[in-house]
């Protein structure tokens, strides 16, 4: 698949098939994430998987927000990957401090890119969770509280009538300057 058809291939999948994922598939977009780029080097992540039926099905409801009306696909995905940030190199945590920039959230948006890219390509669907109750999820997967959970992406096989829904996007001319603001 070249590259531009994955971008627009690529979307949020909101609904799945009950099929489990091929570990070979789980780990082919993990390594896509692990080898992502980030600031000095850092990979300031932690990839917990999650795919135990029944730790996914007491996850589903962390994710849901408090009128129980967000994410309610969660429960279907055989697959939640939580990616938890870790401490950055010193060199990074300095940098950021002087340039007033979250580097370690910037790696860690593009880890996550990174293996949404690589579900798609496999035919898997994802979808990135902004959304949960950050201490109950780090609680029932055994997170280290002063940790940051960052994301959660959930995957599996979208079903087969799942239709790819069309890119609306600001135009090229609104978000794209050229030499200068």
């Amino acid at each position: 698949m070249k590259f531009q058809d994955l971008i627009l291939e690529r979307q949020s999948v909101r609904k799945y098939q009950a099929k489990a994922v091929e570990e070979e598939k789980l780990r082919l977009c993990l390594e896509a994430a692990r080898l992502a780029p980030s600031a000095s080097n850092s990979q300031p992540w932690t990839f917990v998987v999650v795919n135990d039926p029944a730790l996914l099905q007491q996850l589903a409801p962390l994710t849901s927000g408090p009128l129980k009306t967000f994410n309610l696909f969660v429960d279907q995905a055989p697959v939640v990957v939580a990616l938890v940030l870790e401490k950055p190199k010193l060199l990074t945590e300095l940098g950021g401090r002087l340039k007033k920039k979250e580097f370690p959230l910037m790696d860690i948006g593009i880890a996550a890119e990174h293996f949404c890219l690589q579900a798609t390509e496999l035919g898997l669907g994802t979808c990135m969770l902004g959304w949960f109750d950050e201490a109950g999820v780090k609680k029932l997967l055994q997170i280290p509280k002063n940790k940051t959970l960052a994301l959660l992406i959930t995957l599996g096989y979208p079903p087969e009538d799942y239709r790819l829904r069309k890119k609306i996007r600001k135009s090229f001319e609104e978000v794209v300057r050229f030499n200068g603001y």
